[in-house]
């Protein structure tokens, strides 16, 4: 047996719903992986975006459970190998020794490649909930696509307002 497994899809809103369980898992991984890497940081204000974020990822695991609901569809877990490898790196991170800035600054990195796949898994599933004509499903995953580059601005925000300037003085 390779180490691919064959999924099949017989229409597009099939390809919907597998989408949505890989984001309902990467999401519920980023349910335990945000309180690490906000007790990680040395920044206040990072320490707050972390946690900030935790409670808008709960909502996101809501907006997904109301997504399957809307679709008719099982709310269960795919496992989402890149998120487990995002998280892994992630991890890194936080058990990583040196100066506190530098830390941040590495944090902050691990922290925005998560948004960025994010973002990319968000925007794909929403527009194959646009070609399915469920507009419903579509705007709830629009809303989280928003609040995930929001998200991402402020990570870069902080980092360059402070963390990358104290960590190159470092």
């Amino acid at each position: 047996m390779g180490l691919f497994t064959s999924t099949e899809f017989d229409s597009l809103e099939c390809l919907l719903v597998d989408q949505l369980q890989d984001l309902y898992d990467a999401e519920s991984r980023l349910v335990d992986a945000l309180p690490k890497m906000a007790d990680a940081a040395s920044s206040p204000e990072l320490k707050q975006a972390f946690r900030g974020h935790l409670d808008e990822t709960k909502g996101h695991v809501n907006r997904l459970e109301e997504a399957f609901q809307l679709l008719d569809a099982s709310a269960k877990r795919k496992t989402c190998d890149a998120m487990k490898g995002l998280v892994s790196e992630g991890d890194e991170m936080i058990g990583a020794k040196g100066d506190a800035a530098i830390k941040d600054a590495a944090l902050i990195a691990a922290a925005q490649r998560v948004e960025h796949y994010e973002m990319a898994g968000y925007g794909s599933a929403r527009n194959f909930a646009q070609r399915c004509g469920r507009q419903d499903v579509a705007d709830l995953l629009q809303q989280t696509l928003q609040e995930e580059g929001d998200a991402n601005k402020k990570l870069t925000q902080i980092a360059e307002s402070s963390i990358n300037s104290a960590a190159a003085q470092a």
